[in-house]
């Protein structure tokens, strides 16, 4: 009796288990059918989009769309990034430590160029002393120009960056996405704000610019001294430059902002150092909650 119990008690199990096997198959397959999502079918790429690719604490995208610039659509990709709290990826000037982000686009067909642009960046504090760059989310927008207007264009990226955080890690990612020729806005309002972060061109009659610049290059403490402009109520004002050649310090503000105005100084090593920028422009990059601006300045 006791094995024929056991027998029958055997033989439901299994019946109960192909049961609840085959609902669950029916289930996955509506959840096909009627689009529902399971597993990772809800990371699927738009249109003009690349699937995210995870990296150390981060993650990356490519996105696309058009925005209205000089009265007409333009066509714009963006690198998304996305960072864990606490970590943080760099401008194109480091500054004390770290690497700049590098943007290869040579697997790429249908682009006559792809300019990428840099939004106004802040600098934090890391092992190695102040480092310039982004935290939380940073989009770069891309300028796209096709080879062949009206054509598809597909993007290839290989997107190098550090991240950093008690210490610094080099991730790369590898970003594809096909923009159609009927892209439409798409991810334009993504592309609108953080092109609304890039800086634009300084002038004599907007704030924040810069004011004065005078430079030592000789004796114990060469260095540049620069007086920079901003609206009086101002915050988060910094000044930072930049050139892909020469090696830069990052500059040190000399007080609060004051009346409109406040110094930063920039000291050099050696006069060797400081003699390295003659004749070669500096983009000066001025930064404020109350807008950015950006400014070219070469030492004579």
């Amino acid at each position: 009796m006791l094995n024929q119990f056991m027998n029958q008690h055997a033989k439901a199990e299994r019946l109960f288990a192909a049961r609840r096997a085959g609902t669950l198959l029916a289930a996955l397959a509506f959840g096909v059918i009627c689009g529902i999502g399971f597993g990772s079918a809800g990371l699927a790429a738009s249109k003009g989009q690349s699937a995210w690719s995870d990296q150390t604490s981060s993650k990356a995208r490519l996105v696309s769309g058009t925005v209205a610039r000089n009265g007409g659509p333009a066509l714009y990709a963006g690198v998304q990034l996305r960072m864990d709290p606490g970590w943080k990826t760099y401008w194109r000037n480091p500054g004390d430590s770290g690497v700049p982000p590098t943007f290869d686009w040579s697997g790429s067909t249908n682009v006559k160029s792809a300019e990428v642009l840099y939004p106004a960046p802040h600098r934090f504090a890391d092992a190695n002393g102040t480092a310039i760059g982004y935290d939380g989310e940073v989009v770069f927008p891309v300028k796209i120009t096709p080879e062949q207007e009206g054509e598809p264009v597909t993007l290839s990226l290989t997107f190098d960056y550090g991240l950093c955080k008690d210490l610094c890690i080099p991730n790369t990612a590898a970003l594809r996405a096909v923009l159609p020729p009927d892209l439409g806005k798409a991810d334009g309002r993504l592309l609108e704000t953080a092109l609304s972060r890039v800086p634009r061109e300084a002038s004599a009659e907007t704030l924040p610019r810069i004011a004065n610049i005078a430079a030592k290059f000789d004796g114990e403490a060469p260095g540049l001294e620069i007086e920079a402009l901003f609206p009086e109520d101002a915050k988060g004002t910094d000044v930072f430059f930049d050139n892909p050649h020469v090696l830069l310090p990052v500059p040190k503000a000399l007080g609060p902002l004051k009346d409109g105005k406040q110094r930063f100084a920039v000291s050099f090593m050696t006069p060797a150092e400081a003699e390295a920028i003659k004749g070669k422009p500096l983009t000066l990059t001025i930064v404020s909650d109350k807008g950015s601006a950006e400014t070219t300045w070469t030492a004579e």
